[in-house]
């Protein structure tokens, strides 16, 4: 059964790219962005061991609009509209609270990625891990 609401978590990393060139080639259905940025003072971030500022939560914001801003331009470049989504909070929480608050009924994420046994490896693994272990929706991890 083919969906009718694909969701692309988007973090700027280039799985999370590859996600969003497979769904919208794959799917002839409305596709979302979600960019998820993590609040400076959630413990796996900077936030951790810097005090969060005026000018950091700024600069996460305005990266969070390029990146949205760029998958309208991919999409556009393949004749597909998107919607576009910028969230804050835990990012495993906040794109399973979207898949349930929108109708998603399909999510199309990138995997983990960056060199076995590396922080950035193990942080996006979680994110994907638990978005594929809790998610109520079918689940689509690109590698």
């Amino acid at each position: 059964m083919s969906p009718d609401h694909v969701l692309v978590p988007l973090d700027g990393s280039p799985l999370a790219a590859e996600a969003l060139a497979h769904a919208l080639a794959t799917f002839d259905c409305p596709v979302t962005v979600l960019n998820v940025v993590t609040p400076l003072d959630a413990g796996m971030t900077e936030g951790g061991v810097l005090e969060p500022d005026g000018e950091r939560e700024r600069e996460a914001a305005e990266r969070a609009e390029r990146l949205v801003a760029d998958a309208r331009e991919r999409a556009a470049a393949a004749n597909r509209p998107v919607e576009t989504a910028v969230e804050t909070g835990d990012p495993a929480e906040t794109i399973l609270g979207y898949v349930a608050d929108h109708d998603v009924d399909h999510v199309v994420m990138g995997g983990h990625g960056g060199e076995r046994g590396s922080i950035a490896r193990r942080l996006l693994g979680t994110v994907a891990s638990a978005v594929v272990g809790e998610a109520p929706v079918t689940v689509t991890v690109v590698r």
